[in-house]
């Protein structure tokens, strides 16, 4: 099977057809109509076979994990995912594999009404590269530079877990095996907070995924912002889990470092905070409250109300750690 022949036969038939979609899959270009008083969000995003995911993953994950961090990093800017394109390089045409993959593409497009307009297919090893774009009112998109001093820091969900399974693969932690496949399933089918960005957009004053680790993310957030926090260790959120596996110590230390959470890290002023949790609580999404923005332009941590040294590294590429 040739370039355009795995094309059509793999990635034209799906269940999305947008209305804003004028030109899709076939041309140079795929076309969308503007939206009147909306802003288009952009993100681009790479998985690489051995990096991002281990080579043993199923398919199907993969196709679902490359759609989801792109609209994770779409939920962190308060749109609403519309369009993606896809770039895949492969080794070889594996038509069981490629069949697999689709259906985790095109199961996440379906649930959030996103539609595939384009990409290019080229020989090589294992990647994935995924454009998405989103729409968010005009003017009403959340970035990582509006902390406040004293906004207050909130996560959503629970941290390391998919960490914690990628350090199980790597038999590097013991995890039981009652709780291996929910762990799993965080590192192979996370689920981006799409609609929790949404409702963020009209209460947050700064936001981010977690993709990388608690620390590294919430630093992106300080140095766009001009501003420093304090993380409250016993607040982070860990799941029944991982508190079973791992000493309290090296559990917040995998939540602050670990990544592939794809949760939402956002800064609530004192004013919009018992709004915030309102409304979080009524869209059905968990929200932690985990610490404060200040002036110090670096981040501390606290445990007990007693200051503590950070001991984690988050993931960085080009790192030596």
């Amino acid at each position: 099977m040739k370039e355009f022949e795995l094309i059509k036969h793999f990635f034209t038939k799906q269940g999305v057809e947008r209305k804003d979609v004028l030109l899709s899959i076939g041309d140079d270009c795929a076309v969308v109509a503007s939206t009147e008083n909306q802003d288009i969000v952009v993100t681009t995003d790479t998985l690489v076979a051995g990096v991002h995911f281990p080579h043993e993953t199923t398919p199907r994950a993969i196709g679902h994990k490359a759609v989801a961090v792109n609209l994770s990093d779409i939920a962190a800017m308060g749109a609403k995912p519309s369009w993606l394109s896809l770039a895949i390089t492969l080794p070889e045409v594996d038509e069981k594999w490629l069949s697999e993959f689709s259906v985790g593409v095109f199961d996440l497009c379906e649930y959030y009404n996103v539609q595939l307009i384009g990409g290019d297919t080229t020989q090589g090893p294992l990647s994935i590269t995924i454009t998405a774009q989103g729409l968010t009112p005009e003017g009403k998109y959340l970035s990582r530079s509006g902390a406040k001093t004293g906004d207050w820091l909130y996560v959503t969900g629970n941290l390391g877990d998919a960490a914690l399974a990628l350090r199980h693969y790597k038999k590097q932690i013991n995890v039981k095996t009652e709780y291996v496949d929910q762990i799993q399933a965080k590192l192979d089918y996370p689920k981006p907070r799409v609609l929790a960005g949404q409702t963020l957009r009209e209460y947050a004053t700064a936001a981010i995924d977690l993709s990388d680790g608690l620390l590294a993310d919430l630093g992106h957030i300080c140095n766009a912002s001009n501003v420093g926090a304090n993380i409250v260790l016993d607040a982070v959120p860990l799941s029944e889990i991982m508190k079973a596996t791992l000493s309290s110590q090296d559990a917040v230390n995998l939540a602050l470092s670990g990544g592939d959470d794809y949760e939402l890290l956002f800064t609530v002023s004192e004013d919009n905070k018992v709004g915030m949790e309102t409304a979080m609580s009524s869209a059905g999404t968990p929200v932690t409250c985990i610490g404060q923005i200040n002036t110090s332009k670096v981040i501390s941590t606290t445990l007990n109300n007693k200051a503590v040294p950070i001991n984690s590294v988050s993931f960085e590429h080009f790192s030596s750690n």
